[in-house]
C-alpha cells in the first residue's frame, strides 16, 4: 500500500483520529463520571503524546540522525550497536 501524500487525505485522517479520541475518552468519563477517572485519562493521554513525540522526534534527531525506519519495530529490530552517532 502507498503512502497518503494528499494533504486533504491527510487532514481528514488526522480528523478521525482527534474524533476517536474524543469519543473513547468521552464514553470513559459517561460510563464513570469522577475525577479521579478524568485525570489518569488526562494523564495516560499525556503520557502517549510524550511517547510519541520521543519515538518520532528524539529518534530521529537525536539518537539516529538521518536514518528512515519503517516503524518502532524496525528502528529496534535494528538494536542500540547499529544506531548512528549525532554530529557533534
Amino acid at each position: 500500500m502507498a503512502d497518503i501524500k494528499s494533504p486533504t487525505l491527510l487532514t481528514i485522517k488526522g480528523g478521525l483520529m482527534l474524533l476517536v479520541g474524543l469519543t473513547a475518552s468521552a464514553i470513559i468519563l459517561l460510563r464513570h463520571p469522577e475525577w479521579f477517572t478524568g485525570a489518569l485519562l488526562a494523564t495516560a493521554v499525556w503520557g502517549f503524546c510524550r511517547a510519541y513525540y520521543f519515538a518520532f522526534y528524539v529518534i530521529d534527531h537525536y539518537i539516529d540522525p538521518g536514518s528512515r525506519h519503517a516503524g518502532l519495530l524496525a528502528f529496534l529490530r535494528n538494536g542500540p550497536g547499529k544506531w548512528r552517532k549525532p554530529r557533534a
